[in-house]
């Protein structure tokens, strides 16, 4: 896979890195990124070979957000950023998304941050949501995300001010999971997608979607899901029956 904007580096050991390649513009989220990273993806998602994704940045940031220069461009709303969601796109791939986290992430790169299933972040990166200073409000998930990970104080701090979250402070608040030193991040990164190789795939994947499923239900509910889904995959039982029970659960979180 060649792009000009990304490059994907796959593992014989069953991961793939992927990297946004425009350092010199801080790796924001142009158009044309975002469509290859789409594509990208969904090329990744078709590799049965491929089971765990690592999101990270070229140079010495992870993203600064949405390309700037392209918000006046001509018949393009908000530099297309509903077109081309970033955040959809990488939750097209099933398995466990990694985000090392190389640098800065700012507003976009927060929310794609926040869309990865685990973040490892060198001691360098910052993290700083600043909608309300360009007078914009999130439409890819950060805000909701950004409340469940850290709170709903926490994250009133971090959007209202716009201020920089340091590493330390992100791993103290559970922003993230780990933080490590720069020429750590890498192999940090590798070393637990090994962990999760080590895993059933089929497996792998199922229990991230149950938790993702769960995430937004009540304990009642997120117990009845949890049941079902395990029946679905311990026992021979026709999964059209247990979709059937899954489905209502799944409509009544949204």
């Amino acid at each position: 896979m060649n792009f000009e904007t990304l490059l994907v580096e796959p593992s014989a050991e069953g991961f793939a890195m992927l990297v946004l390649n425009r350092p010199d513009k801080l790796n924001t989220l142009s158009i044309a990124l975002r469509q290859e990273m789409a594509a990208a993806i969904a090329a990744l998602e078709a590799d049965a070979n491929v089971r765990v994704l690592i999101l990270t940045g070229a140079g010495g940031a992870f993203t600064a957000g949405l390309d700037l220069d392209e918000w006046a461009a001509p018949g393009v709303v908000a530099a297309g950023a509903y077109e081309h969601d970033a955040v959809e796109a990488l939750q097209r791939f099933s398995g466990p998304v990694i985000g090392a986290i190389n640098g800065l992430a700012i507003t976009g790169g927060v929310e794609l941050a926040l869309a990865c299933d685990v973040l490892i972040a060198l001691t360098e990166a910052r993290f700083a949501d600043t909608h309300v200073q360009v007078g914009l409000l999130p439409g890819w998930g950060g805000s909701v995300r950004m409340a469940r990970r850290i709170g709903l104080h926490r994250a009133k701090e971090l959007a209202l001010t716009g201020r920089f979250l340091g590493a330390e402070e992100a791993l103290n608040w559970g922003f993230v999971n780990r933080v490590v030193a720069p020429d750590r991040l890498r192999p940090e990164a590798e070393a637990m997608a090994r962990q999760m190789l080590a895993g059933v795939p089929e497996a792998l994947v199922a229990y991230k979607r149950l938790l993702d499923d769960e995430a937004g239900l009540t304990m009642t509910d997120a117990l009845r899901l949890e049941r079902a889904a395990s029946l679905a995959n311990n026992t021979p039982v026709g999964r059209a029956e247990i979709d059937a029970r899954l489905t209502p659960l799944r409509r009544r979180k949204r």
